[in-house]
């Protein structure tokens, strides 16, 4: 079998161009005679690799200065309970819940201190984004924390909400790198990889200097402090050095490609294939309400169980792999990253147009 159309919500696809880079200095990176998986993160070699991955990537999010770049481990999970370990001063955030994960972030900072859900969609199944113009936020609140971009319901904040001058804290795992951002908007804004950007294994956390601090909860372990990482340039103890050398090649991949704002006009033309016959399907329809909708993970169903199932089976065997909805959610959802190609949309939407011929009662 050759290359699938890989939709998965992540780990997920990678541009071809990275892996068959990668492919040919598995053995030998660049005349050192190794791979980049034997090489000790303390050498000059590895120290290029992970100086130009951090340079690149302030190139495409024009980051500024004050704002440290971090290669982290334990996965977007571990930032649960990091960012109210590093920044709950007061003990008090508020949480706005638009899905899973941010669920999950505002229960483990409940271990912390006080939390305030200001906003929440549970009562539509996560399938819109809050207004979150005016909202009841604490006096007191350390940080005001969303999931930016929700893989599983395929919801996406248009519009940041109005913190009213609390520091904006985003988990952007699934969105990393889509679109141009304005990194100045945010105190903290972080994300796993392994959506958008490179291998499970890394965590990139982009944090404003005067949030990092000796100053967090008592008890904070070392390696949950920000400030021990930020010191130590993501040295201080050995970082996911393969991982992080894969995602330096996607940032110059995306550099290539034109930047972000490339990126952002591929993908909404991409999402607007899927979406406008989403649509117009007689058999099919999107679940998230239109001014939510997200450009990277798009949820859609039939309306039959069954029929939900045959779908998901009949799209693998003809090379559309990874499409079954999160478990929570059940239907299907196609992750479209930036690596995701065009002719994969076009072609994924002529299947379906195909499936909705055979199938429609």
């Amino acid at each position: 079998m050759g290359r699938v159309y890989n939709f998965s919500a992540g780990p997920a696809v990678l541009p071809e161009e990275v892996l068959q880079e990668a492919a040919a200095e598995m053995l030998d990176y660049q005349g050192s005679g190794m791979s980049v998986m034997e090489m000790s993160h303390r050498s000059k070699v590895y120290d290029t690799i992970i100086k130009e991955a951090e340079a690149d990537l302030r190139e495409l999010m024009n980051i500024p200065d004050n704002y440290k770049v971090l290669f982290l481990q334990g996965g977007a999970s571990q930032q649960f309970a990091m960012i109210p370990m590093n920044l709950m001063k007061n003990k008090k955030a508020d949480y706005i819940v638009t899905g899973q994960w941010a669920k999950k972030a505002a229960k483990e900072a409940e271990l912390y201190g006080e939390v305030n859900v200001v906003a929440s969609s549970a009562d539509k199944t996560f399938s819109y984004i809050p207004d979150c113009s005016d909202l009841p936020i604490d006096d007191d609140a350390d940080y005001v924390y969303i999931c930016e971009n929700n893989t599983i319901y395929g919801t996406k904040f248009h519009t940041l909400p109005n913190t009213k001058g609390k520091t904006l804290v985003a988990d952007i795992s699934s969105c990393f790198l889509s679109e141009p951002v304005d990194v100045t908007k945010y105190g903290m804004l972080y994300g796993g990889v392994q959506k958008n950007v490179g291998p499970a294994g890394v965590v990139i956390a982009i944090i404003r200097e005067d949030l990092i601090t000796d100053d967090v909860l008592p008890g904070t372990p070392t390696m949950l402090r920000y400030k021990i990482h930020a010191d130590a340039d993501s040295l201080y103890n050995t970082p996911p050095c393969y991982g992080i050398y894969i995602c330096g090649k996607v940032f110059k991949w995306l550099k290539k490609m034109g930047g972000l704002e490339e990126m952002q006009r591929r993908n909404v033309e991409k999402a607007k294939i899927l979406y406008d016959y989403l649509d117009s399907s007689k058999l099919f329809h999107g679940t998230v309400e239109p001014s939510s909708r997200s450009l990277m993970n798009v949820p859609f169903v039939t309306g039959d169980k069954e029929l939900d199932a045959k779908f998901v089976k009949e799209a693998e065997a003809a090379g559309f792999v990874n499409l079954k909805g999160h478990r929570t959610v059940g239907g299907m959802r196609a992750s479209i990253y930036n690596a995701m190609p065009k002719e994969g949309v076009e072609a994924l939407v002529a299947f379906m147009k195909k499936f909705e011929e055979e199938n429609l009662k």
